[in-house]
């Protein structure tokens, strides 16, 4: 019960301190927001996993990120690579943007941020514009505080069944307007979405069940699509 309540009061204090920072003419995607008592709970596991150190690969995003949870894909490509699980289902890219600020990499030095954000932005009426302004915001922050570290930054994953989808078009559009962020050396950018497709471009659901999260067929084509790049990025050798 006490746990319960300093949950619920520090998210209180936190959420008012955000709030009164926000500036009015920046997007809210921009603007570093907690969310509630439950997502300081998973928060602060992120944190007590970072006090840990030993990472050389941290992977930041929501859900889809999340539903890593240690699967037989997760063992198999990066069991031994010292990977940190940094995602938290929901998340969007304000909420990301505060956790970089309040512990997720404190004490750590990864020599890769695999970063896949966007999509919930997405999910409550964000534009591709703004939902771009979030992912260079995550970048940029991850460059200032963690400069040794390359960053492998993806497209956000195909959304809705159908290729005309509106939440498919949106996540596109945005993939679009900050894919320049990226330089090549520091920072990489990576669109595996068609990897995920049918030939006729639709969602199959043994990929993703909801056109949206990852089966473990979907965790098995998002790590192998990105293989080589990532053990280019560490320096070691891809594994197959």
């Amino acid at each position: 019960m006490h746990r319960t309540l300093s949950y619920v009061t520090c998210f209180a204090i936190l959420l008012i301190s955000a709030v009164s920072t926000a500036q009015a003419d920046e997007p809210a995607s921009v603007v570093p927001v907690p969310r509630d008592a439950k997502w300081l709970e998973r928060h602060t596991q992120i944190n007590d996993r970072a006090k840990q150190g030993n990472v050389d690969v941290i992977f930041l995003g929501d859900s889809i990120t999340q539903g890593w949870n240690d699967n037989a894909v997760w063992k198999k490509y990066y069991g031994d690579r010292h990977a940190m699980n940094a995602g938290i289902g929901g998340d969007q890219t304000q909420h990301v943007l505060w956790r970089l600020d309040n512990g997720n990499i404190d004490g750590i030095k990864p020599k890769v941020a695999v970063i896949m954000i966007g999509t919930n932005n997405c999910g409550s009426g964000a534009k591709p514009e703004d939902i771009a302004a979030g992912v260079k915001a995550i970048v940029a922050k991850l460059r200032s505080k963690l400069p040794e570290t390359k960053i492998l930054l993806l497209g956000i994953f195909p959304r809705d069944e159908k290729p005309d989808g509106a939440k498919r078009l949106v996540n596109k559009q945005a993939n679009q307007l900050y894919r320049d962020v990226a330089d090549g050396k520091n920072v990489v950018y990576l669109d595996i979405g068609d990897k995920f497709l049918a030939a006729d471009g639709t969602l199959p659901k043994e990929t993703m069940p909801d056109f949206l999260h990852l089966t473990e067929k979907g965790y098995e084509i998002w790590a192998s699509s990105i293989e080589a790049k990532l053990a280019e990025l560490l320096g070691d050798k891809a594994k197959s």
